[in-house]
C-alpha cells in the first residue's frame, strides 16, 4: 500500500488480504474499482466498510460519474478517525481524478471541462456514431429567450449558441505546433480564430453517422465551421478532441444591455 495523504492509501487487490498491513494502517474503509467483486479476497473478520464500483478496469471506463459517491465514502472514513484504501490500476482513472480535482471535487455537469470529457466518452462508446444521447446537445437558443451572451450567424442573424456552450482550451504553442505542415507563412502569433463549443440541437442531423463534416447555418446554410469527432487543431496550435468549431469571422457576439431608469 502507498499512503498518498493522511488516512488515504492506494493499493492493489493483493493488499485486500493483507490483514496485518490493513490493521497497521488503521484502514476502516475499502473502496474497490473493478468489474469483479473483491469480497472473496477480504478476510471474513475484517469488519471493514466496503464500497464496490463495478466498472471495467480500462482507461475508457467512466469513473467520473461515481466520483461524488466515492469522495463521500472516503470522507466518512477520515471523519470517523479511520483510513481508506482505494485500489485500481488504470491511467485513465488517474486522468479522471485530475479532472475531478480541477472541478473543485464536485461533478459539475455545466462545467466546460465536464462537457469536453463527456464528448470524449461518447466517441469511445459509440464509435460509429449512429446514435448520440440527446442530452449531449445544448438547447437551441433560437427557441428560447435568455439574458445570457449569445452568438448569431453574421449573415442572417440566426442565434446559434449561448456563452454557456463555449468550451475553452489552453492556448497552444502557436506556429511551432504546425511545423509538421512545413508551410512557409507561419508566424509566431498565437491566437484562436474559432469558437469551440458543445453540440447544439440544430447540429444533430449533420453529426449522426459521420466522423467529420461542415457546420452550416440552419437558416441560411452559410458555412460556419466544421466538426470532427476525432479532434482538430485550433489556430493557436492546441489539439481539441472532439472538435465542434465555428469561425469567429462568421458569427457575432451579442450582449444584453442593462437599461437603468
Amino acid at each position: 500500500m502507498l499512503q498518498v495523504d493522511p488516512g488515504l492509501f492506494i493499493g492493489t487487490a493483493a493488499n485486500l488480504n493483507d490483514s496485518q498491513g490493513l490493521a497497521d494502517a488503521a484502514v476502516t474503509h475499502i473502496l474497490s474499482v473493478d468489474s469483479v467483486d473483491p469480497a472473496p479476497l477480504l478476510s471474513a473478520d475484517g469488519g471493514f466498510r466496503r464500497k464496490w464500483i463495478n466498472v471495467l478496469d480500462e482507461a475508457t471506463s467512466d469513473l467520473l460519474s461515481h466520483m461524488d459517491d466515492c469522495f463521500l465514502f472516503i470522507q466518512e472514513a477520515l471523519e470517523g478517525g479511520g483510513a481508506a484504501l482505494v485500489h485500481w490500476v488504470n491511467r485513465g482513472f488517474e486522468e479522471q481524478l485530475c479532472l475531478y480535482e480541477a472541478m473543485q471535487c464536485e461533478v459539475d455537469t455545466s462545467s466546460p471541462l465536464y462537457k469536453q470529457y463527456r464528448l470524449t466518452k461518447i466517441t469511445e462508446k459509440y464509435p460509429e456514431l449512429q446514435q448520440v444521447p440527446r442530452e449531449v446537445f445544448a438547447a437551441d437558443p433560437a427557441h428560447s429567450s435568455s439574458s445570457e451572451v449569445s452568438y448569431r450567424c453574421r449573415k442572417c442573424r440566426r442565434t446559434l449558441f449561448r456563452g454557456s456552450s463555449l468550451l475553452s482550451h489552453p492556448v497552444g504553442g502557436g506556429a511551432s505546433a504546425f511545423s509538421h505542415k512545413k508551410t512557409s507563412n507561419l508566424t509566431g502569433e498565437v491566437q484562436c480564430t474559432s469558437y469551440f463549443i458543445e453540440p447544439v440541437q440544430w447540429m444533430e442531423q449533420a453529426l449522426l453517422g459521420v466522423m467529420d463534416g461542415q457546420l452550416l447555418c440552419p437558416k441560411c446554410s452559410s458555412k460556419l465551421g466544421s466538426f470532427n469527432w476525432c479532434g482538430d487543431q485550433c489556430s493557436c496550435g492546441r489539439w481539441v478532441t472532439p472538435a465542434f468549431q465555428l469561425h469567429r469571422n462568421r458569427v457575432d457576439e451579442i450582449r444584453q444591455l442593462n437599461m437603468h431608469q
